[in-house]
C-alpha cells in the first residue's frame, strides 16, 4: 500500500493479484484526505434523529401520494371510485407487508448499527437508495404526463402512498421505543 500526497488530495494505491497473469493490478483511491474532511464538516446527527427523519419522509411522501389519488378520484366521481380506492388500498396492504417492510427493517437495522455516535443527515438511507429513489419520482412524473387516466394511476398512487404511509410507522414506533427490535 502507497501513499501519495499531491496538490491536497490524497491518492491510495492498493495492490492485489490478477487472476488469469500473476501480475499486479493498481488501484487509485483518489481522494482519501477529500472525503475524511467532507464527513468532518458535515451535518451530524444523532441516530435517533435518522429514525425519525426516515419515519417522517416516509410518511410525507405516503401522504402526498395518497392526497393526489384521491384529488384524481374526487375529480373523476361516478360510483366507480370506491373500487378504485378499495384496490389501492388492498394493494398498498400488500406493497407493505410483503415488500417495504423488509427494506425498512434494514434501514433500521443499518441505522443502529451506528450505535451512539453522531452520523452524516442523509445517512437515513442508504446512499445507493438515493438512486432508487431518483429513478422512482422520474416515473412518477412521467406516469402523471402520461395518457393513462388518472382513476387508474389512483390505483397506484394509493398502493404506494399507503404502503409507504403503513411502513413509516414502524420508523416512529422504534423511535418512540428505542432500539429494542424493529420487528
Amino acid at each position: 500500500m502507497l501513499l501519495n500526497q499531491k496538490f491536497g488530495i490524497s491518492i491510495l494505491l492498493l495492490h492485489r493479484k490478477k487472476i488469469k497473469s500473476k501480475g499486479l493490478v493498481v488501484i487509485p483511491v483518489i481522494g482519501l484526505k477529500m472525503r475524511q474532511d467532507i464527513k468532518r464538516y458535515g451535518p451530524a446527527v444523532d441516530t435517533r434523529l435518522l429514525i425519525l427523519l426516515s419515519g417522517l419522509m416516509w410518511g410525507i411522501v405516503g401522504v402526498m401520494l395518497c392526497s393526489l389519488a384521491a384529488g384524481w378520484l374526487s375529480d373523476h366521481g361516478g360510483g366507480t371510485v370506491m373500487y378504485f380506492a378499495v384496490a389501492g388500498v388492498f394493494l398498498s396492504l400488500l406493497i407493505h407487508h410483503f415488500g417495504f417492510l423488509r427494506i425498512v427493517d434494514k434501514n433500521i437495522d443499518r441505522i443502529a448499527s451506528y450505535g451512539d455516535r453522531k452520523v452524516c443527515l442523509f445517512a437515513f438511507q442508504e446512499s445507493k437508495s438515493y438512486l432508487l429513489i431518483a429513478v422512482m419520482i422520474c416515473m412518477g412524473v412521467i406516469l402523471r404526463n402520461s395518457p393513462i387516466p388518472k382513476t387508474y394511476l389512483s390505483v397506484i398512487y394509493i398502493a404506494f402512498g399507503g404502503a409507504m404511509l403503513l411502513s413509516s410507522v414502524r420508523y416512529f414506533r422504534v423511535f418512540v421505543n428505542g432500539f429494542k427490535k424493529s420487528t
